[in-house]
């Protein structure tokens, strides 16, 4: 006999209601996860990145005083009322940034070292997402809104990421067309060809030099990537994806004009909120800009892209334009946090478990300076 206090009792977490032809998943609920006494469940830990180029106009961004009294800047004053969930970080830079100049993304969240003979290395999103890949239907989220992406794999090879909202909303929540059975034989041919190219390539290794052996497994280790994300992609082909309601479907799965910044900006926000609401991911990125751009925000009177403000050469307006911009990037991201709080699993709100990591790899875009990065850290206060 089961009971309340015996495992057996447990619901899985992918739990579904059956019934009249049709497959809901269940919403992550109490009883899905183990009592106190029982084994215990791991927490679930969220991770998610926020980038922005050419670093912030510092005289606006930077605050003077220290220990928790602290008087927030002008810039950071839309987080004031978070004191308690975030901490704005100071004085860290990248040593291998200096005199990249607009490439400091590209390394933000690896570290590495660019260099003509080097290439990039791991970026810390996807380290986190090879411990929680194995809990969710996706491996990751990539997100930006002009084509780069902050995630590289152990290869130093770039993932791709996406930058349309109604795009990242129908990967994520929409069953491809064909249902389960086509998917699952796309996806055996594709295991298939990788079967073959991994067997080609253990033949073609007794040929090459030592130095095109190494280029050889670089591109191997890329493969057998592929390899285990379409096995794992096959393991949940027969795992319902979540209901999303009505009116949440049409806000989210629709194409948003970058001319409405705060409207493109929340949109994809809260399709990362609805994949860590729904555990399909726990780790997630969004790159918003590259250093040689950097979004205009029309909306409010910003019409210069970040990298031309951020040459502002002393100019009052491009200064004050600067601030603008970044005023209205810490408001969006005030949001997100601010919805974080609100929403609830069993665990309680997902701010808890979720470590929210916003900033820039320079600080003074005018010299290209990346030292005292601006930085700030909310959330994750359950997560030891």
């Amino acid at each position: 006999m089961s009971t309340f206090t015996t495992q057996d009792w447990l619901m899985d977490r992918r739990h579904a209601l059956r019934g009249i032809g049709v497959t809901m998943a269940l919403p992550l609920l109490e009883s899905m996860i183990p009592l106190r006494g029982a084994e215990k469940s791991p927490r679930p830990a969220r991770s998610v990145f926020m980038y922005i180029p050419n670093g912030v106009n510092t005289l606006d961004w930077q605050i003077t005083e220290t220990g928790k009294g602290y008087q927030f800047s002008h810039t950071l004053k839309p987080l004031e009322k978070f004191r308690n969930v975030i901490t704005p970080i100071s004085g860290l830079y990248h040593p291998h940034g200096l005199g990249h100049h607009h490439n400091c993304y590209k390394i933000w969240l690896t570290g590495g070292k660019l260099g003509a003979v080097d290439r990039n290395t791991i970026s810390v999103d996807q380290l986190m997402a090879e411990c929680t890949a194995p809990h969710t239907r996706f491996h990751s989220l990539q997100m930006t809104t002009q084509g780069a992406s902050l995630s590289w794999n152990a290869d130093g090879i770039r993932l791709p990421a996406q930058g349309n909202p109604s795009v990242v909303f129908r990967d994520m929540f929409e069953e491809p067309k064909g249902g389960a059975a086509k998917q699952r034989r796309g996806l055996h041919r594709k295991g298939s060809i990788l079967d073959a190219v991994l067997s080609e390539a253990k033949a073609l290794d007794k040929q090459l030099s030592q130095e095109d052996r190494g280029r050889l497994e670089q591109y191997l280790t890329s493969v057998r990537e592929v390899e285990v994300r379409t096995e794992r992609a096959d393991k949940w082909l027969d795992v319902p994806r979540p209901e999303v309601e009505p009116g949440v479907k049409s806000r989210l799965n629709r194409n948003v004009s970058k001319q409405q910044m705060g409207d493109f900006l929340r949109t994809m926000y809260d399709i990362v909120l609805l994949a860590f609401q729904t555990d399909m991911t726990r780790v997630a990125t969004f790159c918003n800009g590259i250093e040689g751009q950097g979004p205009a925000i029309p909306e409010i009177g910003v019409n210069q892209d970040r990298h031309s403000l951020s040459h502002h050469n002393g100019n009052p307006k491009l200064m004050a334009d600067l601030t603008k911009s970044d005023v209205f990037n810490i408001e969006q991201f005030a949001y997100f946090i601010g919805r974080l709080a609100e929403i609830k699993d069993a665990q309680g709100p997902l701010l808890d478990t979720t470590m929210a990591l916003w900033g820039s790899g320079m600080a003074f875009g005018h010299s290209h300076g990346n030292a005292n990065l601006p930085l700030v850290l909310a959330g994750g206060s359950k997560l030891g």
